[in-house]
């Protein structure tokens, strides 16, 4: 039984007056008030050793507070006993001449045991105090006591908002502390402290809890600690950790040289990359110092692992080193140089310059790479999966398509009428099944299965850029491959090359790179695995049970072992650069910072080493003159992350390298992926497309992690009615206004609403209108029907709902607000109703992502875009499909009516389904439409004039603000422009 003790007998001013800060003591025990004289000399010094029993107290500390017989009481709370043998604490004092003492004993926390108030008399010699009774004995014997186990537990409450903190706790093979536990106390912000006697036990169980309820038991599953120094952390136990709260030392200590410096000279440009460098708080920074030329030594900060040293004298030697700098300023020795010499200034405008135009000008076409088409089937490869997924029956491996097969296919691309592509993940992936792109391992190198000689990446941007087309690349922020990223992390994992799995497990080949592109010379498959696997532990390994059988057997029947494959929760990935859980809500705080899947491993894109990664990264793409990104999975990471690291460095990478123009028109486009059909995500602000669009609008933590949680929760508690709204897509009655982006955070956003509603287009216009006072501008809506993920509703097949529906569905994206995108294909209903993706469960020609080279081979010039000049083979079949006569004209039709590219728009004073007017000025531009799809319409209150319709060239006047159209009939639309070009184009099978 416990129980409050009262303070020692007669002495509570003593006590009291130290609890409130005073020193002052009374000189002797209430008993016996006279002072006592000393005898003139001692002829002899006795000791007590005071042994007192710990195991009915569970105190964090025990403190001897004495007095010898006519001597004075020790300042409160007396002396420290130590540790003395199992459940027994001891401490040796000295009496003088004394015969015996006074003591009481307390946990110097204000919880005492003074024998009921009566204090303990002792004498001297070995004497035990338990649980009241005093005896002369040695409770240890003659040998030497081991010191009591000792668990030093801090705990946080930084994510709980807690005020208090308790540790209930039971010792192995002990009993529970009764409820709550004990009392922690406060180490330092976010931190609370117990220091836990465990005696003979090696570890403890516990739980936490706030003393009003409210438990953290690690899910029902308790924690478990062992001993000295642990802290437990959004239920992460770390064991033998330093102490959170201890001071940080000043850092004096450099970084590391960085290493492998390269330089290359193209032009008069030179490319640097180099290795990051290593320091024990992090690098911030990079300084490149250049000499050589007239300009003398150039010095140059860096934010990443990536520089590319433009506009250079010509046929000029440049000599390079670089220097890490870390946070305290301390700067690491030089790099070892690089030279590089220039070449000749190119006659023509520098390769690798974006289009720089407003982007709402050019309709989107999206392409898989791997699958659209192959030129050069020297790269292809099928991967680890290529026999099971039933690809190799099909002749048809996973990689196939690639740059040179989409070069040689722009024409037909630009024939169509677009002049910008989508293209999936370019960055080297590695896992079984990665030709989609988005398990990315080399972020800072083109994935070699996609290029030819004289067809890079480069290539195809420079070719793109050469027919007025554009480039907008596909990049991921949120995670790698399951193999973590080449150049941060990447995990060993324990393998063995036995009778089971062998056919997995590659031999490692001592000093090979992966490059997805090589086939290992024994087994004739692409070389996968062999340096990621060990068996043997691999020094500074942290993953759980190493190697050993988790019980489970693989598909196979072949048996499992921990640390096999890539796990969040296994201890493989460091804390700092992954997170460590998977994702439990997709609608709640953890879709930000958990995995996914086990091939998308989380990164922790609040720290600023992943932060550096990734950004320097995405600059060599940036330097290389893509005009934009397509943002995937944007919605997992923070928004605060995005509007305060990557949206501003990917705008001062584009305005440092192209200018502020290019910048300003560098399209960047997030999938905020919302399934659902309503305004806003399940009420969840956080997780709605619209959000993104926006700046901050108030200050957090500098802490990029705590500012994630703070304005996660500002945003929920504000909710859905009090979000910030804009007027930018909408017409002023029938006058377009200068619109207003000052708050805009930098991302425009994938329209996500009109995607899950495109399985009727009256029902997605409704539906997408409805939301657009939520975004900050939605005429840079990104808008498709389906795509490689999902068709509308969430359906796992490509869209079936008929070619008339189609070509409503393509006449409401050519007109209305926002950007259109065809996935490749959907010209001609490729792939209708299949299941988009099934992975290796099933082959690829059988799902959405076929190959669809077969479906243009032959030859195809565009003369313009919308105009082939001429075609032969397959492709002029594909040509003449009704679809795509429809894209051709729509695109045509788009294209020389301004308003229905960068117009607001308005639904008031018109009358009909799918109608509406927009208008866009600009300059001595002054666009002015009115649209019917399928449906006819009245307009009133619109300006007189001339209209004249873009589809059939029917010309109408208007003396009265009033037009009225009859429909159109499904898929044809009628677009009267005020004062407009006439017909545009020939009539086709819906046009018309």
């Amino acid at each position: 039984m416990s129980r409050t003790p009262l303070p020692p007998p007669g002495r509570p001013v003593a006590v009291l007056a130290v609890a409130a800060g005073l020193l002052g003591l009374l000189a002797a025990p209430p008993d016996d008030p006279s002072p006592r004289t000393a005898p003139a000399a001692a002829t002899a010094e006795n000791t007590a050793t005071v042994f007192y029993w710990t195991k009915t107290k569970n105190w964090a500390a025990y403190n001897l507070h004495y007095a010898p017989d006519g001597g004075a009481w020790t300042t409160v709370p007396g002396v420290a006993m130590e540790p003395a043998c199992t459940d027994w604490v001891k401490k040796t004092v000295s009496l003088g001449t004394a015969a015996g003492l006074q003591a009481t004993f307390n946990n110097g926390t204000g919880t005492w045991d003074n024998n009921g108030g009566r204090n303990y008399a002792l004498g001297t010699g070995a004497i035990t105090v338990r649980d009241g009774v005093v005896a002369h004995s040695d409770p240890c014997g003659d040998t030497t006591p081991a010191p009591a186990a000792k668990a030093t537990v801090y705990y946080s409450t930084e994510a709980l908002g807690w005020s208090t903190a308790n540790i209930h706790y039971q010792p192995a093979g002990g009993a529970w502390t009764a409820v709550p536990g004990v009392g922690m106390q406060t180490a330092c912000a976010g931190w609370w402290k117990r220091e836990i006697d465990l005696g003979s036990a090696a570890s403890l169980k516990a739980a936490f809890n706030n003393g009003n309820g409210t438990w953290d038991n690690n899910g029902g599953s308790d924690y478990t600690i062992g001993t000295g120094v642990s802290t437990v952390r959004n239920r992460v136990v770390t064991a033998n950790a330093a102490d959170p709260c201890a001071a940080t030392p000043p850092d004096t200590q450099a970084p590391t040289a960085p290493a492998r410096l390269t330089a290359a000279a193209d032009g008069v440009s030179v490319l640097l990359t180099w290795d990051p460098a290593a320091d024990d708080r992090g690098v911030t920074k990079y300084q490149v110092t250049r000499t050589g030329g007239t300009g003398g030594t150039v010095v140059t900060d860096v934010g990443s692992t990536v520089f590319s040293d433009t506009n250079l004298a010509e046929r000029t030697a440049y000599t390079y080193t670089v220097r890490a700098v870390d946070a305290a300023g301390n700067v690491s020795a030089a790099s070892a140089p690089a030279t590089a010499t220039t070449g000749d200034r190119p006659a023509t405008p520098a390769a690798g310059k974006p289009l720089g135009t407003d982007p709402r000008k050019d309709p989107i076409y999206f392409v898989l790479t791997a699958r659209f088409n192959d030129g050069d089937p020297s790269n292809n490869r099928g991967g680890s999966q290529h026999v099971k997924s039933g690809n190799a029956a099909n002749d048809d491996p996973m990689f196939r398509g690639d740059f040179k097969g989409l070069i040689q296919k722009l024409d037909y691309v630009k024939g169509l009428g677009f002049s910008a592509i989508w293209v999936t993940p370019v960055v080297l992936n590695r896992s079984d099944y990665d030709y989609h792109g988005y398990h990315g391992w080399d972020f800072y190198r083109v994935d070699p299965r996609l290029e030819s000689a004289g067809a890079s990446y480069q290539d195809l941007i420079d070719a793109a850029h050469a027919k007025g087309m554009k480039i907008y690349q596909d990049v991921v922020y949120n995670h790698s491959s399951r193999w973590g990223a080449k150049g941060l992390f990447v995990p060993t994992v324990y393998g063995v090359r036995d009778s089971q799995w062998s056919w997995y497990y590659d031999e490692g080949q001592p000093g090979f790179e992966y490059d997805g592109l090589t086939v290992d010379a024994k087994s004739g498959k692409s070389y996968y695995n062999g340096d990621l696997w060990s068996t043997a532990e691999p020094a500074g390994n942290t993953c759980v049970n190493w190697g050993k059988p988790t019980g489970g057997k693989s598909a196979e029947g072949y048996t499992v072992y921990n640390c096999q494959w890539p796990s969040p929760t296994s201890g493989m990935f460091p804390e700092e650069l992954y997170h460590q859980c998977w994702i439990g809500n997709w609608e709640g705080e953890d879709a930000r910072s958990c995995w996914l899947h086990e091939d998308l491993a989380d990164f922790d894109t609040e720290n600023a080493t992943v932060q550096n990664y990734l950004i320097g990264a995405y600059d060599k793409y940036i330097d290389m003159g893509v005009d934009g990104f397509r943002v995937d999975t944007a919605v997992h990471i923070p928004r605060t992350t995005w509007n305060r690291r990557f949206l501003p460095a990917i705008q001062e990478r584009v305005t440092q390298r192209h200018g502020a123009g290019a910048a300003a028109n560098f399209f960047v486009f997030g999938e905020v992926a919302a399934f659902v059909n309503d305004k806003w995500n399940r009420g969840s602000v956080n997780h709605s497309a619209q959000f993104y669009t926006w700046k901050e609008r108030k200050e957090y933590d500098a802490d990029d992690a705590k500012a994630a949680l703070e304005m996660y929760d500002y945003e929920q508690q504000q909710g859905t009615g009090n979000q910030p709204t804009s007027t930018n897509a909408f017409l002023d009655g029938n006058s377009y206004h200068t619109p207003d982006h000052s708050r805009f955070s930098g991302m425009n956003v994938i329209d996500m609403r009109m995607h899950m509603n495109f399985g009727d287009a009256q029902n997605a216009f409704s539906n997408g209108k409805d939301s657009d006072d939520s975004y900050n501008d939605a005429t840079y809506n990104v808008v498709y029907v389906d795509s490689h993920d999902y068709g509308p509703n969430k359906s796992s097949e490509r869209y079936a709902g008929g070619t008339d529906a189609w070509a409503e569905n393509m006449s409401l994206m050519w007109t209305f607000r926002g950007i259109p995108t065809l996935y490749y294909g959907s010209e001609i209903e490729f792939q209708k109703g299949q299941k988009i993706d099934c992975g290796p469960t099933c082959p690829l020609a059988t799902t959405g992502r076929a190959y669809f080279g077969e479906h243009v081979a032959g030859s195809v010039t565009a003369s313009d875009f919308s105009q082939v000049s001429s075609a032969s083979g397959q492709v002029a079949t594909t040509l003449a499909q009704p679809l795509v006569r429809h894209v051709q004209r729509l695109n045509q039709i788009r294209r020389a009516v301004p308003a229905l590219q960068m117009g607001q728009y308005s639904t008031e004073g018109v009358s009909g389904g799918m109608a509406f007017k927009r208008r866009y000025t600009s300059g001595s531009t002054d666009s002015f439409a009115l649209v019917t799809v399928s449906g006819g319409a009245t307009f009133t209150g619109i300006p007189n004039g001339t209209y004249t319709d873009a589809v059939t060239g029917d010309v109408r006047t208007v003396a009265d603000g009033t037009l009225s159209l009859a429909a159109p009939g499904k898929g044809n639309l009628r677009v009267y422009v005020l004062n407009g070009p006439g017909r545009i184009g020939t009539a086709g099978p819906y046009l018309k």
